[in-house]
């Protein structure tokens, strides 16, 4: 199990999508205080250049966008709250 303190930057991608959006409310219910987002128009993904220049700009971010896709479309198929067990 990893810990990731409640203080910690997290991103989430996909924020406004049903596994995302779960993702964030799990993470508020734990006491995760700093979940950034940003919708597509803020940053667009398939942009390389720009991702690099948001991480650099939001240093110490652990990102759990491919994560949250992973949960959902993945071979362990884990709800949300079941995945975000195994970072708290």
């Amino acid at each position: 199990m990893t810990h990731v303190p409640l203080d910690a930057r997290i991103y989430v991608a996909g924020h406004r999508g049903l596994v995302g959006s779960a993702i964030v409310r799990a993470l508020a219910e734990r006491g995760h205080t700093n979940v950034l987002t940003a919708t597509r128009a803020e940053l667009d993904l398939r942009d390389q250049a720009a991702v690099n220049v948001w991480f650099a700009e939001n240093n110490q971010v652990t990102s759990i966008s491919s994560l949250a896709r992973l949960v959902a479309f993945g071979p362990t198929r884990r709800a949300p709250a079941e995945f975000l067990t195994t970072i708290s």
